[in-house]
């Protein structure tokens, strides 16, 4: 004989009762707890910060000037700053490019490409770029100042076929020192950033 509990005389085995309301009060429970959880987890959790790996851009000038090109390039960067990318595309038209992350976590860059001046303009600094009347004569060439209405700052000149464009988000006269400080000069092969 099995042992089954029967519920006000029915015959039926007793269940206790469902309702809307305590789905609710179970699926609040649920989440709280899972709240807690994560509360506690995040509470007792050491997230190291990460730092990416400076790419040596001075190795990738040192092998574009072995093809007989003249990269303009930062000859070392500026306390605080540190690479983000840089590439060299060898196609047709030959296109160097180098990001950088500034000291006040904004973006510039160096482009150097055989491209129109306003057709790298719109793609790097914006559409609404114009000249705003500077310009800088340093060892490369003579530099025009540009602006957009973002407050985005640029200088651009050109270097035989090549347009040379240098762009930053970020403080006007970091950038203007960051361009006098760019050279052509011939680099040997393997000069990195540790060897110089």
């Amino acid at each position: 004989m099995s042992v089954v509990s029967e519920a006000s005389g029915t015959g039926q085995p007793s269940r206790y009762n469902r309702s809307f309301g305590g789905l609710i009060g179970s699926i609040i429970v649920l989440v709280l707890v899972v709240i807690g959880i994560v509360l506690f987890r995040g509470a007792f959790r050491n997230t190291p910060e990460y730092q990416p790996d400076d790419v040596d851009y001075l190795e990738m000038v040192a092998s574009i000037q072995q093809l007989g090109l003249e990269p303009v390039y930062p000859p070392e960067l500026p306390a605080g700053w540190s690479t983000k990318t840089a590439s060299f595309d060898s196609g047709d038209r030959p296109a160097v490019d180098m990001v950088f992350t500034t000291d006040d976590a904004h973006t510039a860059g160096v482009h150097q490409a055989d491209e129109s001046t306003t057709d790298l303009l719109d793609t790097y600094v914006g559409d609404g770029a114009h000249e705003n009347g500077d310009t800088l004569t340093t060892g490369v060439g003579t530099w025009t100042g540009w602006d957009d209405t973002d407050a985005d700052h640029a200088w651009t000149t050109e270097l035989g076929d090549d347009t040379v464009l240098v762009y930053s988000s970020g403080d006007a006269d970091a950038l203007r020192s960051f361009v006098q400080s760019l050279t052509t000069a011939e680099l040997t092969p393997g000069a990195t950033r540790s060897s110089r």
